[in-house]
């Protein structure tokens, strides 16, 4: 496994192909636990916090999409330019909960005499989360908690908890809590605001229903939140505190007995209904759902999961971490993203986190796009090109900012609605190969699906604004004889302020020539003088390079640095970023992740094998992978090379990123964006996918350990599969009209 053996790794869940298994309880692991085993359906989600009481350490987490807080921007020294904010995802109403008194006391595993078993699954076919611990509390008494949940795929609104209590010994007495919690907060928060103001909370006692209504402070976004309780003969009385509200039922037990408690839920959001009846919307869909019943409910779920799985499973036999990985990651994409809203977009960590905001990077564009395509209808993927499209007059706002006049745009680093809000500078001022992202999903969409009539008519307005950002944003360098870029931060961002990153150049020199032959197909708001200009700079830009060579440099100045491969780093040293000072690390050689290579990915016709084979060779070596969006790519590359055990280690480092805890990171949360990677890996990497003048490309490579691995591609209204073993690939229509796909260079009708 190369170096990967150095990296700080947890594996502690059971490996298995369609369920991830936590089978005991450790407290170190449940801050881990909560993120992995998250659930959501693309409108809202949550961390896997306990129903019942847990005083241990966690972090408790309810989102909803595009709810957010403007967290107003904290540095040390104030720069032009600045964003004034940083949004943030919020943690809202914790819909979960289900206090269980045993006796008079709280139940909860943190201060339990003894936990005699545990087990929480994370059922991936059926979209379940699913726990069972049996608890020793102080004074004796044995119970045994069942529960399962899930965030309702069919019904985007709602959601259902079912909770068995048994009396196992010493139980006299038994009391249930189901409550909902609005006084929540959020660990990360740069002046301790609060950012939710309460509303209105009320209980119907006769319905079993209670209610809870928050509003944002400054973005004024409401979320009402309701509950329907189900109980078998339960009496039911009202019971609320500050900001949470909830139902009791108290009963007097004997060893054996049961409890049984379903839970039906509503949330709406203002985003779906206006202000002032989220709280009742909310109450009827809790109340739609209790009358459906949880089983119904269930089912409903469990058949959406079953059509999201026709299309977008990938199997492979022969490795069963492998298996385990994709789906895993297939998983939590499904649920963070559902393509009916071009409001909402992708999050580094979707619902299972605050990291990062909650807010859209490039990581969209450049890693989730492909995998959207590719697995869903073509409407999914063209509202994450409309989200941007709606967001082109931020982008130009923010351009406004930092000088740029004439219509240019700046799409930001980090956003909830356009408007930049990250607030480092090398980031905000720096990271400008964003906005190139934004082209090349663009292009990638129209080549897959063969429809330009989004190009034709949003896409080209997109394109032209961010060529004249471009156009500004370098300069003509007497001494080089070429336009330059100076003081940008690429994609390896252990590198900030350079002049010339390669990268960066390159992608500008292709979106201003893409932009020109845009305005020349379809028409568009620039002049003959304006488009004259793009090409001269294209044609004219400064490109970094290894003179006597087809290596090219990452910025000027490259070779000045102590070139040393990774592997020579102690062990106790990684990640480089949990432990050098931050002027270590810039001025040391590592790469945090593909940055050359990375123009190597989105241009592969531009360059011939022996020149990625040049630059691999010189990169890979000194990159560190310490972003989660490294590994997917660098696979890739490995694999169109044939680096089996190179692709082979990367891929298992980007499917298993969370599931084995590299890094130490997953107790912030899942790495969803890149997740997108790791289906690119498999689709792209093995199996050598790729579409050339709107004809399907395979050159698969079958990993050694693997006995065989297939996937599926919706492709212009054609289901295709994809089945690749040691007797070689085959390429099936399942659905539509038949279809010529290339396979190792021979043209085959599949």
């Amino acid at each position: 496994m190369g170096h990967l053996s150095t990296i700080f790794m947890n594996k502690y869940l059971v490996v298995e192909p369609w369920r991830v298994v936590e089978p005991t309880f450790v407290p170190a692991n449940v801050r881990s636990s909560d993120s992995i085993f998250s659930l959501g359906n693309g409108r809202f989600g949550q961390r896997a916090n306990f129903e019942e009481d847990y005083s241990g350490d966690h972090m408790l987490g309810s989102y909803v999409g595009g709810v957010y807080y403007p967290d107003r921007t904290k540095v040390g020294w104030w720069k032009n330019g600045y964003p004034e904010y940083f949004a943030k995802v919020l943690n809202a109403t914790n819909w979960t909960r289900i206090r269980v008194e045993v006796n008079g006391a709280v139940v909860d595993v943190a201060t339990a005499a003894e936990v005699v078993s545990f087990e929480r699954v994370l059922d991936m076919k059926h979209g379940l989360l699913q726990r069972s611990v049996h608890l020793r509390l102080e004074g004796g008494a044995e119970v045994a908690l069942r529960s399962e949940r899930f965030c309702s795929m069919a019904h985007p609104n709602r959601a259902s908890i079912r909770m068995e209590v048994t009396a196992v010994s010493g139980v006299d007495s038994l009391r249930v809590v189901p409550l909902l919690d609005g006084g929540i907060t959020n660990e990360d928060t740069n002046w301790d605001d609060a950012f939710w103001r309460h509303d209105s909370q009320q209980c119907d006692v006769a319905a079993a229903t209670s209610v809870l209504v928050n509003t944002t402070l400054k973005t004024e976004f409401t979320v009402g939140t309701a509950q329907a309780i189900s109980g078998g003969n339960a009496t039911w009385s009202s019971v609320e505190g500050e900001k949470w509200v909830g139902l009791e039922a108290s009963a007097s037990v004997k060893d054996g007995d049961t409890v049984v408690v379903e839970k039906s839920v509503g949330l709406v959001s203002s985003l779906h209904a206006q202000p002032g009846e989220c709280g009742a919307k909310a109450l009827e869909e809790a109340l739609e759902g209790r009358s459906r019943g949880y089983e119904a409910e269930r089912a409903d779920h469990i058949q959406a999961w079953a059509d999201i799985w026709a299309l977008g499973d990938i199997e492979i036999e022969g490795d069963a971490e492998a298996q385990q990985a994709i789906r895993f990651n297939i998983f939590h994409l499904n649920q963070t993203y559902r393509g009916d809203d071009p409001r909402l977009n992708i999050g580094p960590k979707g619902f299972t986190g605050e990291k990062y905001g909650g807010a859209s990077y490039w990581d969209t564009e450049a890693y989730c796009l492909p995998f959207f395509l590719g697995t869903h209808p073509p409407a999914v993927a063209e509202q994450l090109l409309r989200y941007r499209h709606r967001q082109l007059g931020k982008a130009v706002e923010n351009a406004a900012k930092l000088g740029f006049t004439d219509g240019a745009a700046l799409y930001p680093m980090v956003t909830m609605n356009g408007e930049e809000c990250h607030n480092e500078w090398e980031i905000t001022f720096e990271e400008i190969h964003r906005n190139g992202a934004m082209v090349i999903a663009l292009r990638n969409h129209a080549a897959y699906t063969g429809d330009e009539s989004y190009l034709a008519r949003e896409g080209v307005e997109v394109a032209v604004a961010v060529a004249r950002f471009w156009a500004q944003r370098v300069n003509w360098s007497d001494a080089k004889k070429a336009y330059v870029m100076l003081g940008v931060t690429g994609p390896n961002e252990y590198e900030n302020n350079v002049n010339n990153n390669w990268y960066t150049n390159y992608l500008a020199a292709w979106c201003l020539r893409y932009a020109d032959e845009l305005v020349a197909r379809y028409g568009g708001a620039a002049t003959s003088e304006e488009r004259a200009q793009w090409v001269r700079i294209a044609d004219g830009m400064h490109l970094p390079a290894m003179e006597g060579t087809h290596i090219r440099l990452q910025q000027d100045g490259f070779l000045d640095k102590d070139i040393r491969p990774a592997a020579a780093l102690p062990p106790a040293e990684r990640p480089i970023n949990q432990h050098w000072s931050w002027d270590r690390i810039l001025r040391s050689c590592y790469i945090k992740q593909a940055d050359v290579l990375q123009g190597f990915y989105f241009f592969p016709d531009d360059f011939a094998l022996e020149e990625l084979r040049a630059n691999f060779a010189f990169y890979e070596p000194i990159t560190v992978h310490e972003s989660s969006l490294s590994p997917c790519v660098h696979a890739i590359l490995a694999a169109k090379l044939g680096m089996e055990d190179k692709a082979v280690e990367m891929y298992l480092r980007t499917a298993r990123l969370d599931l084995d805890d590299y890094n130490a990171e997953a107790y912030q949360g899942l790495h969803i964006t890149s997740m997108a990677g790791t289906w690119m890996s498999v689709v792209e990497g093995f199996g050598g996918f790729r579409v050339v003048d709107g004809v399907p490309h395979f050159a698969p490579m079958l990993p050694k350990g693997w006995r065989r691995f297939a996937f599926h591609l919706l492709f212009r209204g054609r289901v295709l599969r994809v089945d690749v073993d040691a007797q070689g690939t085959r390429v099936t229509t399942t659905q539509g009209e038949p279809l010529d796909v290339v396979i190792h260079g021979d043209r085959v009708t599949a």
